[in-house]
């Protein structure tokens, strides 16, 4: 059963912008942190942004200013609007969550460790220089 359900991906020139959305159902929305992360051919996966239940954001130095992560609670709907793009950030993208509430899972989060429980299937970004 697909719980995480990304679309919004594709291709764009550099400088031009893309919103990713993540659909979760009930159970997974209410995970303690829901975040972005992306994995380049060749590169490990790494975060890109993260939102935690206590509203605590974090991105990813190479995305600060550009990226915006947000949240539609009344449809289990993670955002990340991507604005001002670039090559570097052509990659796969995923959305995940993380039920862990404890300091451990607050850690991940505030960290974006792409190790949490749960995921979405990619969704790819190619960004054209």
């Amino acid at each position: 059963q697909v719980q995480l359900v990304e679309s919004g991906g594709g291709s764009v020139q550099a400088g031009g912008s893309l919103r990713l959305s993540c659909a979760a159902s009930e159970y997974i929305y209410s995970s303690y942190c829901m975040g972005w992360f992306r994995q380049a051919p060749g590169k490990e996966r790494e975060g890109v942004a993260t939102i935690d239940k206590n509203g605590r954001i974090a991105y990813a130095d190479s995305v600060k200013g550009r990226f915006t992560i947000s949240q539609d609670n009344a449809k289990n709907t993670l955002y990340l609007l991507m604005n001002n793009l670039k090559p570097e950030d052509t990659a796969m993208y995923y959305c995940a969550a993380d039920r862990q509430a404890d300091i451990m899972g607050a850690l991940r989060c505030a960290t974006m460790r792409p190790d949490c429980g749960d995921w979405g299937q990619e969704t790819q970004v190619t960004v054209s220089s």
